[in-house]
């Protein structure tokens, strides 16, 4: 997806036909916040991805992943890191997993 998480979000609710308030009440937000999730203005909580995969009916898992990839790519832009930052995190990862076995 090449999408921000709030254009993902935006896609989601539109492909379903919900409006901007329908959808803000399931996730008890209100309609301004979403709208400001929905063009970038504000980053989605990730205490309410259960209720999206809910209303959306998608794998929580894949959109934790979704949701995670987006923070991680808003930050790398952030700080002008180079392509390399990925090679780096993902052997960086795999050490942490062999620390918790």
């Amino acid at each position: 997806m090449k999408e921000t998480f709030g254009e993902y979000i935006r896609i989601l609710r539109t492909k379903t036909g919900l409006t901007l308030t329908q959808l803000a009440a399931q996730l008890d937000l209100d309609a301004a916040n979403l709208s400001k999730i929905e063009n970038g203005k504000r980053d989605f909580d990730a205490k309410r991805l259960p209720k999206l995969a809910v209303v959306f009916n998608l794998d929580i898992q894949k959109l934790k992943d979704e949701y995670i990839s987006d923070q991680l790519a808003k930050q790398i832009y952030k700080m002008g890191c180079s392509a390399e930052i990925l090679k780096v995190a993902e052997e960086k990862a795999a050490y942490r997993r062999t620390l918790n076995n």
